[in-house]
């Protein structure tokens, strides 16, 4: 067992509970950020029976008043954080024209993929900054990866999803953005591009699995050097903006 810490929202399924499982076999402290009680007890109850140290954290990350007492109930119990890893987001409307996918849409999407992530990222600081090697994992997708999705050749290219794909195009530029801020404090700040995996998102037709994609979000969580930041990554390999 390490007193290192790390939260992780939206993880009560899916990759977030991957991450969580394969972060709290390591030994790490999980904080398991979770918007629906009920299935975060569950997944807090199974992970629990693996013999991981780990906390419900009821959270929904588009609520300023949620966000805060979360921020206190960590406080108050470990008074710091070690890792942030913003993982919860949602798809919006697929498949869709850009022409035709509704504004109000859009925002939606924007507000869990993109403000909730500056708003978790801001309110952590000060536990960040009192936290060992902090880190902050944004988890992204190659479809916000201007460089690809620009690219003919590219598997991306052909996905054209106005919300989805600008909102993590969007959070690049929030994580690059961080990660300048930061440097001076030695907090590290990445994205994480956990590819097509079979999730709930796609209704399970990914070709990669949770344990895949978790694998590079805890590389870049516990595994990479501290001075990487500011970067993208798929798969320990860094993609571009």
């Amino acid at each position: 067992m390490t007193d290192r810490t790390v939260l992780i929202t939206g993880a009560n399924k899916s990759i977030g509970y991957e991450t969580a499982r394969q972060l709290g076999g390591q030994g790490l402290r999980i904080w398991l950020g979770s918007r629906d009680a009920d299935r975060g007890g569950q997944a807090a109850e199974q992970l629990a029976a693996e013999g991981i140290d780990v906390r419900l954290l009821h959270l929904d990350v588009t609520s300023d008043e949620s966000v805060r007492s979360a921020v206190a109930r960590v406080e108050a119990e470990d008074g710091k954080l070690d890792i942030l890893i913003n993982n919860a987001g949602i798809p919006g409307l697929q498949p869709i024209l850009p022409s035709e996918q509704p504004l109000d849409n859009i925002k939606t999407v924007y507000e869990t993929n993109v403000f909730a992530q500056i708003r978790m990222t801001q309110a952590f600081l000060p536990l960040l900054k009192a936290g060992d090697d902090a880190r902050v994992v944004m988890v992204s997708s190659g479809l916000g990866s201007l460089g690809w999705l620009s690219d003919p050749a590219n598997p991306h290219h052909p996905v054209n999803i106005l919300g989805y794909n600008s909102s993590k195009t969007a959070l690049n530029a929030v994580t690059l953005a961080f990660a300048k801020e930061l440097a001076a404090f030695g907090i590290a700040v990445n994205a994480a591009d956990p590819g097509y995996t079979a999730t709930d998102f796609n209704d399970h037709t990914g070709y990669r699995t949770v344990e895949q994609a978790a694998g590079g979000i805890v590389w870049l969580a516990t595994q990479a050097a501290p001075e990487v930041t500011g970067r993208f990554y798929f798969e320990q390999q860094q993609v571009p903006w």
